[in-house]
Protein backbone atom coordinates (compact mmCIF):
# COMPACT_ATOMS: atom_id res chain seq x y z
CA UNK A 1 0.00 0.00 0.00
CA UNK A 2 3.13 2.41 0.99
CA UNK A 3 4.88 1.73 -2.25
CA UNK A 4 1.60 2.15 -4.44
CA UNK A 5 1.01 5.47 -2.67
CA UNK A 6 4.94 6.38 -3.24
CA UNK A 7 4.71 5.02 -7.31
CA UNK A 8 1.53 7.71 -7.54
CA UNK A 9 3.09 10.98 -5.97
CA UNK A 10 6.38 10.01 -7.98
CA UNK A 11 4.23 9.86 -11.15
CA UNK A 12 2.56 13.04 -10.28
CA UNK A 13 6.24 14.46 -9.55
CA UNK A 14 7.83 13.34 -12.86
CA UNK A 15 4.89 14.94 -14.47
CA UNK A 16 5.93 19.01 -13.31
CA UNK A 17 9.35 18.28 -12.29
CA UNK A 18 10.64 15.92 -15.06
CA UNK A 19 14.15 14.09 -14.09
CA UNK A 20 16.94 15.96 -14.86
CA UNK A 21 20.79 15.03 -15.11
CA UNK A 22 23.60 18.09 -14.98
CA UNK A 23 26.48 16.78 -16.90
CA UNK A 24 30.27 18.02 -15.48
CA UNK A 25 33.06 17.82 -18.28
CA UNK A 26 36.91 18.21 -17.80
CA UNK A 27 39.51 17.84 -19.89
CA UNK A 28 39.43 13.58 -18.75
CA UNK A 29 36.33 13.25 -17.40
CA UNK A 30 32.87 13.74 -17.63
CA UNK A 31 30.59 12.77 -15.04
CA UNK A 32 26.50 13.66 -14.57
CA UNK A 33 24.60 14.69 -11.39
CA UNK A 34 20.71 13.56 -11.66
CA UNK A 35 18.44 15.42 -10.15
CA UNK A 36 15.56 13.49 -9.08
CA UNK A 37 11.82 14.53 -9.38
CA UNK A 38 11.71 14.64 -5.59
CA UNK A 39 14.82 16.84 -5.03
CA UNK A 40 13.77 19.03 -7.09
CA UNK A 41 9.97 19.27 -5.69
CA UNK A 42 11.86 20.25 -2.20
CA UNK A 43 14.48 22.48 -3.66
CA UNK A 44 10.95 24.18 -5.65
CA UNK A 45 8.78 24.28 -2.57
CA UNK A 46 11.92 25.96 -0.42
CA UNK A 47 12.59 28.80 -2.45
CA UNK A 48 9.06 29.43 -2.80
CA UNK A 49 9.52 29.58 1.07
CA UNK A 50 11.66 31.63 1.31
CA UNK A 51 10.38 34.26 -1.48
CA UNK A 52 7.08 34.05 0.53
CA UNK A 53 8.14 34.74 3.73
CA UNK A 54 10.40 37.35 2.49
CA UNK A 55 7.25 39.31 1.12
CA UNK A 56 5.44 39.09 4.21
CA UNK A 57 8.46 40.46 6.19
CA UNK A 58 8.58 43.18 3.81
CA UNK A 59 4.84 43.71 3.42
CA UNK A 60 5.11 43.67 7.78
CA UNK A 61 7.98 46.40 7.85
CA UNK A 62 6.24 49.05 4.95
CA UNK A 63 3.23 48.65 7.34
CA UNK A 64 5.05 49.18 10.44
CA UNK A 65 6.87 52.17 8.57
CA UNK A 66 3.88 53.52 6.91
CA UNK A 67 1.97 53.41 10.41
CA UNK A 68 4.64 54.58 12.80
CA UNK A 69 4.85 57.55 10.38
CA UNK A 70 0.86 57.86 10.63
CA UNK A 71 1.50 57.57 14.63
CA UNK A 72 4.49 60.32 14.57
CA UNK A 73 1.82 62.65 12.31
CA UNK A 74 -0.75 61.78 14.85
CA UNK A 75 1.16 62.65 17.82
CA UNK A 76 2.71 65.57 16.50
CA UNK A 77 -0.62 67.11 15.40
CA UNK A 78 -1.49 66.36 19.41
CA UNK A 79 1.06 67.98 20.16
CA UNK A 80 0.66 71.46 18.12
CA UNK A 81 -2.51 71.47 20.12
CA UNK A 82 -1.65 70.63 23.38
CA UNK A 83 0.56 73.81 23.05
CA UNK A 84 -1.85 75.41 21.52
CA UNK A 85 -4.31 74.55 24.13
CA UNK A 86 -1.52 75.56 27.15
CA UNK A 87 -0.94 78.48 25.21
CA UNK A 88 -4.93 79.91 25.36
CA UNK A 89 -4.96 78.56 29.21
CA UNK A 90 -1.90 80.87 29.98
CA UNK A 91 -2.94 83.60 27.96
CA UNK A 92 -5.99 83.41 29.93
CA UNK A 93 -4.28 83.12 33.44
CA UNK A 94 -2.52 86.38 32.31
CA UNK A 95 -5.96 87.44 32.00
CA UNK A 96 -7.44 86.10 35.35
CA UNK A 97 -4.16 87.50 36.90
CA UNK A 98 -4.80 91.27 35.69
CA UNK A 99 -8.59 90.98 36.43
CA UNK A 100 -7.56 89.97 40.11
CA UNK A 101 -4.84 92.82 40.06
CA UNK A 102 -7.88 95.14 39.17
CA UNK A 103 -9.97 93.35 41.56
CA UNK A 104 -7.38 93.87 44.61
CA UNK A 105 -6.73 97.57 43.62
CA UNK A 106 -11.01 98.26 43.87
CA UNK A 107 -10.36 96.50 46.78
CA UNK A 108 -8.53 98.17 48.80
CA UNK A 109 -9.97 101.71 46.81
CA UNK A 110 -13.30 100.48 48.75
CA UNK A 111 -11.71 99.87 51.63
CA UNK A 112 -9.68 103.81 51.76
CA UNK A 113 -13.46 105.07 50.98
CA UNK A 114 -15.22 102.99 53.96
CA UNK A 115 -13.01 104.45 56.40
CA UNK A 116 -12.86 108.12 55.36
CA UNK A 117 -16.64 107.51 55.21
CA UNK A 118 -16.60 105.85 58.94
CA UNK A 119 -14.95 109.20 59.86
CA UNK A 120 -17.48 111.21 58.04
CA UNK A 121 -20.48 109.04 59.57
CA UNK A 122 -18.80 109.79 63.18
CA UNK A 123 -18.46 113.10 62.44
CA UNK A 124 -21.60 114.14 61.80
CA UNK A 125 -22.97 112.19 64.26
CA UNK A 126 -20.91 114.18 66.87
CA UNK A 127 -22.19 117.16 65.45
CA UNK A 128 -26.31 115.83 65.30
CA UNK A 129 -25.34 115.80 69.21
CA UNK A 130 -24.07 118.84 69.65
CA UNK A 131 -27.08 120.70 67.74
CA UNK A 132 -29.67 118.56 69.90
CA UNK A 133 -27.58 119.73 73.03
CA UNK A 134 -27.59 123.44 71.87
CA UNK A 135 -31.15 123.39 71.23
CA UNK A 136 -32.23 122.17 74.41
CA UNK A 137 -30.41 125.15 75.80
CA UNK A 138 -32.28 127.29 73.49
CA UNK A 139 -35.49 126.27 74.52
CA UNK A 140 -34.53 126.15 78.22
CA UNK A 141 -33.19 129.70 77.45
CA UNK A 142 -36.90 130.55 75.71
CA UNK A 143 -39.03 128.93 78.95
CA UNK A 144 -36.72 131.19 81.19
CA UNK A 145 -37.59 133.72 79.35
CA UNK A 146 -41.34 133.19 78.86
CA UNK A 147 -42.02 132.34 82.66
CA UNK A 148 -40.20 136.47 83.60
CA UNK A 149 -42.43 137.64 80.75
CA UNK A 150 -45.19 135.94 82.44
CA UNK A 151 -44.14 137.90 85.80
CA UNK A 152 -43.60 141.11 84.20
CA UNK A 153 -47.11 141.03 82.93
CA UNK A 154 -48.45 140.17 86.04
CA UNK A 155 -46.70 142.80 87.95
CA UNK A 156 -47.63 145.17 85.48
CA UNK A 157 -51.40 144.11 85.64
CA UNK A 158 -51.24 145.22 89.13
CA UNK A 159 -49.84 147.91 89.01
CA UNK A 160 -52.24 149.20 86.22
CA UNK A 161 -54.93 148.19 88.47
CA UNK A 162 -53.74 150.53 91.02
CA UNK A 163 -53.27 153.16 88.99
CA UNK A 164 -56.91 152.87 87.29
CA UNK A 165 -58.62 152.46 90.90
CA UNK A 166 -56.78 155.19 92.46
CA UNK A 167 -55.55 153.23 95.32
CA UNK A 168 -52.10 152.03 96.74
CA UNK A 169 -49.51 150.96 95.04
CA UNK A 170 -48.52 147.32 95.76
CA UNK A 171 -45.87 148.29 98.56
CA UNK A 172 -45.80 151.70 98.53
CA UNK A 173 -49.09 152.94 100.47
CA UNK A 174 -47.78 155.63 102.21
CA UNK A 175 -45.88 157.31 99.17
CA UNK A 176 -47.10 161.01 98.00
CA UNK A 177 -48.70 160.96 94.65
CA UNK A 178 -46.37 162.39 92.78
CA UNK A 179 -43.62 160.02 93.69
CA UNK A 180 -46.64 157.12 92.60
CA UNK A 181 -47.10 158.82 89.30
CA UNK A 182 -43.05 159.09 89.29
CA UNK A 183 -42.59 155.30 90.47
CA UNK A 184 -45.49 154.55 87.95
CA UNK A 185 -43.95 155.65 85.31
CA UNK A 186 -40.67 154.23 85.82
CA UNK A 187 -41.88 150.76 86.31
CA UNK A 188 -43.95 150.87 83.17
CA UNK A 189 -41.12 151.86 81.13
CA UNK A 190 -39.17 149.28 82.53
CA UNK A 191 -41.99 146.96 82.01
CA UNK A 192 -41.70 147.78 78.00
CA UNK A 193 -38.18 147.22 77.68
CA UNK A 194 -38.65 143.93 79.16
CA UNK A 195 -41.20 143.23 77.10
CA UNK A 196 -38.99 144.22 74.13
CA UNK A 197 -36.38 142.27 75.28
CA UNK A 198 -38.17 139.00 75.73
CA UNK A 199 -40.04 139.74 72.61
CA UNK A 200 -36.39 139.95 70.82
CA UNK A 201 -35.19 137.03 72.78
CA UNK A 202 -37.98 134.85 71.48
CA UNK A 203 -37.83 135.46 68.16
CA UNK A 204 -33.78 135.32 68.07
CA UNK A 205 -34.59 132.27 69.76
CA UNK A 206 -37.02 131.36 67.60
CA UNK A 207 -35.03 131.82 64.57
CA UNK A 208 -32.01 129.82 65.96
CA UNK A 209 -34.33 126.84 66.72
CA UNK A 210 -35.72 126.75 62.88
CA UNK A 211 -31.85 127.34 61.69
CA UNK A 212 -30.54 124.49 63.94
CA UNK A 213 -33.76 122.13 62.88
CA UNK A 214 -32.98 122.83 59.14
CA UNK A 215 -29.26 122.28 59.63
CA UNK A 216 -30.26 118.91 61.54
CA UNK A 217 -32.56 117.94 58.35
CA UNK A 218 -29.69 118.40 56.48
CA UNK A 219 -27.38 116.30 58.50
CA UNK A 220 -29.69 113.38 58.36
CA UNK A 221 -29.94 113.47 55.21
CA UNK A 222 -26.38 113.64 54.63
CA UNK A 223 -26.05 110.55 56.90
CA UNK A 224 -28.48 108.84 55.23
CA UNK A 225 -26.35 109.48 52.12
CA UNK A 226 -23.58 107.83 53.73
CA UNK A 227 -25.55 105.19 55.45
CA UNK A 228 -26.21 104.40 51.89
CA UNK A 229 -22.94 104.49 50.66
CA UNK A 230 -21.33 102.37 53.31
CA UNK A 231 -24.08 99.85 53.01
CA UNK A 232 -23.51 99.25 49.12
CA UNK A 233 -19.73 99.40 49.60
CA UNK A 234 -19.74 96.27 52.85
CA UNK A 235 -22.24 94.37 50.28
CA UNK A 236 -19.81 94.58 47.36
CA UNK A 237 -16.76 93.67 49.37
CA UNK A 238 -18.15 91.44 51.60
CA UNK A 239 -20.28 88.65 48.95
CA UNK A 240 -16.92 87.85 47.17
CA UNK A 241 -15.05 86.76 50.05
CA UNK A 242 -18.47 84.80 51.15
CA UNK A 243 -18.74 82.98 47.94
CA UNK A 244 -14.86 82.72 47.83
CA UNK A 245 -14.67 80.84 51.14
CA UNK A 246 -17.56 78.68 50.60
CA UNK A 247 -16.09 78.13 46.77
CA UNK A 248 -12.87 76.36 48.81
CA UNK A 249 -15.29 74.29 50.72
CA UNK A 250 -14.52 76.08 53.73
CA UNK A 251 -17.48 77.54 56.18
CA UNK A 252 -17.05 81.46 56.69
CA UNK A 253 -18.94 81.35 60.25
CA UNK A 254 -16.56 78.72 61.47
CA UNK A 255 -13.54 80.58 59.95
CA UNK A 256 -14.10 84.03 61.36
CA UNK A 257 -14.80 82.71 64.74
CA UNK A 258 -11.59 81.29 64.59
CA UNK A 259 -10.31 84.33 63.78
CA UNK A 260 -11.73 86.38 66.07
CA UNK A 261 -10.62 83.87 69.15
CA UNK A 262 -6.96 84.36 68.15
CA UNK A 263 -7.67 88.30 68.64
CA UNK A 264 -9.79 88.50 71.55
CA UNK A 265 -7.79 90.49 73.30
CA UNK A 266 -7.08 94.46 73.38
CA UNK A 267 -4.87 96.39 71.63
CA UNK A 268 -4.49 93.59 68.89
CA UNK A 269 -5.40 94.04 65.31
CA UNK A 270 -9.11 94.45 65.94
CA UNK A 271 -10.69 96.72 68.48
CA UNK A 272 -14.00 96.06 69.26
CA UNK A 273 -16.54 98.07 67.45
CA UNK A 274 -19.58 99.83 68.74
CA UNK A 275 -21.62 102.80 68.46
CA UNK A 276 -22.25 104.61 71.77
CA UNK A 277 -25.95 105.72 73.10
CA UNK A 278 -24.85 106.62 76.24
CA UNK A 279 -27.15 103.96 78.05
CA UNK A 280 -30.32 104.77 76.09
CA UNK A 281 -32.23 102.77 73.54
CA UNK A 282 -31.13 102.64 70.24
CA UNK A 283 -32.12 105.07 67.53
CA UNK A 284 -32.81 103.76 64.07
CA UNK A 285 -29.57 105.36 62.81
CA UNK A 286 -27.72 103.76 65.67
CA UNK A 287 -28.88 100.72 64.52
CA UNK A 288 -28.08 101.15 61.06
CA UNK A 289 -24.38 102.51 62.08
CA UNK A 290 -23.70 99.04 64.24
CA UNK A 291 -24.70 96.81 61.18
CA UNK A 292 -22.32 98.30 59.43
CA UNK A 293 -19.56 98.79 61.72
CA UNK A 294 -20.34 95.10 62.20
CA UNK A 295 -20.29 94.75 58.19
CA UNK A 296 -16.89 96.42 58.32
CA UNK A 297 -15.35 94.17 61.40
CA UNK A 298 -16.56 90.96 59.73
CA UNK A 299 -14.59 92.50 56.46
CA UNK A 300 -11.48 92.89 59.13
CA UNK A 301 -11.66 89.34 59.69
CA UNK A 302 -12.07 88.27 56.28
CA UNK A 303 -9.00 90.33 55.31
CA UNK A 304 -7.30 88.57 58.34
CA UNK A 305 -8.74 84.95 57.28
CA UNK A 306 -7.72 85.25 53.43
CA UNK A 307 -4.01 85.94 54.05
CA UNK A 308 -3.87 82.94 56.43
CA UNK A 309 -5.47 80.38 53.87
CA UNK A 310 -3.80 79.41 50.29
CA UNK A 311 -6.04 81.37 48.15
CA UNK A 312 -2.95 83.27 46.25
CA UNK A 313 -0.55 81.41 43.45
CA UNK A 314 2.52 80.08 44.15
CA UNK A 315 3.73 81.71 40.78
CA UNK A 316 3.70 85.07 39.17
CA UNK A 317 6.14 84.51 36.45
CA UNK A 318 4.54 83.51 33.46
CA UNK A 319 3.83 79.56 33.41
CA UNK A 320 2.29 76.02 31.97
CA UNK A 321 0.05 74.12 33.93
CA UNK A 322 0.91 70.40 33.08
CA UNK A 323 -0.23 68.09 35.55
CA UNK A 324 -3.95 68.29 37.81
CA UNK A 325 -4.91 66.65 40.93
CA UNK A 326 -5.89 63.18 41.01
CA UNK A 327 -5.55 59.70 39.50
CA UNK A 328 -2.37 58.80 37.52
CA UNK A 329 -1.42 55.37 36.19
CA UNK A 330 -3.60 53.55 39.23
CA UNK A 331 -1.72 55.89 41.76
CA UNK A 332 -2.66 59.55 43.24
CA UNK A 333 -1.19 62.63 41.75
CA UNK A 334 -1.64 64.44 45.06
CA UNK A 335 -1.07 67.89 44.08
CA UNK A 336 -0.61 70.41 40.85
CA UNK A 337 2.40 70.98 38.66
CA UNK A 338 3.66 74.08 36.95
CA UNK A 339 6.16 74.56 34.24
CA UNK A 340 8.65 77.01 34.23
CA UNK A 341 12.15 78.43 33.52
CA UNK A 342 14.40 77.01 35.14
CA UNK A 343 15.30 79.22 38.59
CA UNK A 344 11.67 80.80 38.65
CA UNK A 345 11.12 82.49 42.18
CA UNK A 346 8.05 80.82 44.24
CA UNK A 347 6.44 82.34 46.76
CA UNK A 348 4.31 81.12 50.07
CA UNK A 349 0.38 81.38 49.10
CA UNK A 350 -0.50 82.05 52.94
CA UNK A 351 0.89 83.10 55.91
CA UNK A 352 2.37 80.77 57.97
CA UNK A 353 5.66 78.74 60.02
CA UNK A 354 8.34 76.93 57.64
CA UNK A 355 7.93 73.74 59.24
CA UNK A 356 9.94 71.97 56.52
CA UNK A 357 13.12 72.63 54.76
CA UNK A 358 15.51 70.19 52.76
CA UNK A 359 15.29 67.38 51.12
CA UNK A 360 12.90 64.26 51.16
CA UNK A 361 12.43 61.58 49.02
CA UNK A 362 10.71 61.73 45.43
CA UNK A 363 10.13 65.41 46.35
CA UNK A 364 13.18 66.42 46.28
CA UNK A 365 14.06 69.74 47.65
CA UNK A 366 11.25 70.68 49.29
CA UNK A 367 9.50 73.28 51.22
CA UNK A 368 6.27 72.44 54.02
CA UNK A 369 4.34 75.78 55.34
CA UNK A 370 2.04 75.44 58.12
CA UNK A 371 -0.74 77.65 57.86
CA UNK A 372 -3.78 78.32 60.33
CA UNK A 373 -7.16 76.22 60.03
CA UNK A 374 -5.29 72.92 59.87
CA UNK A 375 -3.63 73.75 56.34
CA UNK A 376 -0.54 72.87 55.09
CA UNK A 377 1.04 73.80 51.79
CA UNK A 378 4.24 71.81 49.54
CA UNK A 379 6.48 72.71 47.12
CA UNK A 380 8.66 69.49 45.65
CA UNK A 381 11.57 69.80 43.23
CA UNK A 382 13.08 73.20 44.16
CA UNK A 383 16.98 73.94 42.46
CA UNK A 384 17.19 76.08 45.92
CA UNK A 385 15.44 76.79 49.54
CA UNK A 386 15.44 80.13 50.35
CA UNK A 387 14.02 79.91 53.88
CA UNK A 388 14.51 77.60 57.27
CA UNK A 389 12.67 75.56 59.21
CA UNK A 390 11.00 77.34 62.19
CA UNK A 391 10.84 80.55 59.79
CA UNK A 392 7.60 82.33 59.94
CA UNK A 393 6.52 83.92 55.95
CA UNK A 394 3.38 85.93 54.79
CA UNK A 395 1.61 85.31 51.70
CA UNK A 396 3.77 86.39 48.49
CA UNK A 397 7.17 85.74 50.09
CA UNK A 398 9.87 84.34 48.07
CA UNK A 399 10.38 80.78 49.66
CA UNK A 400 12.32 79.26 46.92
CA UNK A 401 13.55 78.67 43.18
CA UNK A 402 11.84 76.06 40.70
CA UNK A 403 13.87 72.99 39.94
CA UNK A 404 14.21 69.64 38.41
CA UNK A 405 15.30 67.26 41.50
CA UNK A 406 13.97 64.28 43.30
CA UNK A 407 11.59 62.14 41.16
CA UNK A 408 11.39 64.41 38.40
CA UNK A 409 11.16 64.60 34.29
CA UNK A 410 11.76 67.94 34.00
CA UNK A 411 11.76 71.71 35.59
CA UNK A 412 8.44 72.14 37.38
CA UNK A 413 6.78 73.13 40.59
CA UNK A 414 4.70 70.26 42.30
CA UNK A 415 2.76 72.47 44.79
CA UNK A 416 -0.03 70.49 47.48
CA UNK A 417 -2.19 71.34 49.61
CA UNK A 418 -3.71 69.00 52.78
CA UNK A 419 -5.77 69.83 55.18
CA UNK A 420 -5.57 67.78 58.58
CA UNK A 421 -3.11 66.03 56.83
CA UNK A 422 -5.44 65.01 53.73
CA UNK A 423 -4.39 66.10 49.92
CA UNK A 424 -7.20 68.21 48.65
CA UNK A 425 -7.30 69.62 45.04
CA UNK A 426 -4.95 73.07 45.45
CA UNK A 427 -6.69 74.22 42.47
CA UNK A 428 -10.11 74.88 44.49
CA UNK A 429 -8.44 77.73 46.02
CA UNK A 430 -6.63 79.37 43.23
CA UNK A 431 -10.02 79.13 41.36
CA UNK A 432 -11.82 80.39 44.71
CA UNK A 433 -10.09 83.53 44.68
CA UNK A 434 -9.72 84.18 41.16
CA UNK A 435 -12.45 87.16 40.93
CA UNK A 436 -11.72 88.39 44.16
CA UNK A 437 -7.06 88.35 44.43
Amino acid sequence: MRTRLAIRIHAILERYFPERRLFLRSDTDTRFIRLKSETQFIAFTGSALVIAWSIIATAILLMDSIGAGNFREQARRDQQTYMSRLNSLSQERDARASDALAAQERFNSALERISLMQSELLGSEIRRRELETGIEVVQTTLRNVMSDKRAVETKFAALQDAMENGGPMPGHSDMADSETVDLLANALERTAQERDRVVADAQQALIAADAMATELRSMEEKNDAIFRQLEEAMTISVTPLDKMFKAAGMNPDNILDKVRAGYSGQGGPLMPLSFSTKGGELTEDSKRANRILNQMDRLNLYRIAAAKAPFANPLKDSYRFTSGFGYRWGRLHAGADFASAHGTPIYSTADGIVVHAGWQSGYGKLVKIQHEFGIETRYAHMSKIRVKKGQRVSRGDRIGDMGNTGRSTGTHLHYEVRVGGKAVNPMIYLKAAKDVF
